[in-house]
């Protein structure tokens, strides 16, 4: 995977070392027409891959929109947010930008954020643990929020996708499985009525004529993934036992990338791998000032990672 600026290695970006190859043959003639607002024909495609409605889904101009879009439609100042840390901090973020309290008492929120699997820990929950909680949220009559934009790099059996329930709302997004943030397209399953609401929320067209046209083809690619999650699974293994010996801490992960504990502040040493010409994620923002995260990315390039790891960490 070639980087495009100066040669730099991007660790700190968590997308598929291995994607799928997508033949893309846009039509330029779409540019002079407005995209279908209501996204049916892409709807339906994801409804037939997923074995849901279209009235269930919605599509956004990335899971940041949909995140955005789910909280202006369901919080408000009169409602908490309880979100499972450390994690995304967009969750907290769009929370209180529609006005809404975070809590740290889940009895007392109307929504609760779970990311599956985590980032920045790569954990994944089971579908048993995953039934059994979003049950529990609709008896105490909260709304799951269950952020999946790393299961398909993961592992897909865990999914919540196929489980329609009127307090669950599942988010999906291409960017990290098929490596495409550029396009910026995300995607969520949920009740028909709260689906309704976020689709008169959200701004008109947001997914444009290019990336409606990628996510096509990235559907259609769907079960090529299985290839990426055996390379993945592969190189992440060599990369613990290679950077065991420089971590206090590798967490244990089940996605494309780890959570590594370097037992100090993490600032300098995060300066240090730049000036090598590699990114890592500073975790600082995820209120981990002594971890890094880094991405799986190709044999190669994660050999590049653990020589620099000897000059950087030291």
């Amino acid at each position: 995977m070639e980087e495009r600026h100066s040669g730099i290695l991007d660790f700190s970006a968590n997308l598929n070392p291995l994607p799928p190859k997508l033949e893309m043959k846009f039509d330029a003639e779409s540019l002079g027409y407005y995209p279908d607002d209501s996204y049916f024909a892409l709807k339906s495609e994801i409804a037939r891959l997923f074995n849901r409605k279209p009235e269930e889904i919605t599509v956004g101009n990335g899971s940041v929109e949909i995140i955005r879009v789910f909280c202006a439609s369901v919080l408000s100042d009169a409602y908490r947010a309880y979100i499972h840390q450390p994690t995304f901090g967009e969750y907290e973020f769009s929370a209180t930008l529609a006005g809404a309290g975070v809590t740290e008492k889940e009895s007392e929120a109307t929504v609760s954020f779970l990311c599956n699997p985590n980032n920045p820990t790569g954990e994944i929950r089971s579908r048993e643990f995953l039934e059994l909680y979003a049950d529990e949220c609709r008896r105490n009559g909260r709304i799951l929020f269950l952020d999946e934009a790393f299961i398909e790099l993961s592992d897909p059996a865990q999914s919540m996708v196929e489980h329609p329930d009127s307090h669950l709302f599942v988010m999906r997004s291409l960017t990290k499985s098929f490596s495409v943030p550029g396009i910026r397209f995300g995607y969520g399953f949920g009740d028909p009525d709260l689906i309704e609401r976020m689709e008169a929320m959200r701004p008109p067209w947001t997914v444009n004529s290019f990336a409606e046209e990628v996510a096509f083809e990235a559907f259609r690619h769907y079960a090529d993934l299985e290839a990426s999650r055996a390379y993945i699974r592969k190189e992440r293994e060599w990369l613990c036992d290679a950077l065991a010996g420089h971590c206090t801490k590798i967490f244990p992960s089940s996605v494309n990338f780890l959570l590594l504990d370097l037992g100090r502040d993490v600032t300098g040493i995060c300066a240090r791998f730049e000036a090598e010409g590699i990114l890592v994620r500073d975790c600082h923002s995820f209120g981990l000032p002594s971890c890094i995260r880094v991405a799986v990315r190709t044999h190669d390039e994660n050999m590049r990672l653990v020589e620099a790891f000897s000059t950087c960490v030291h």
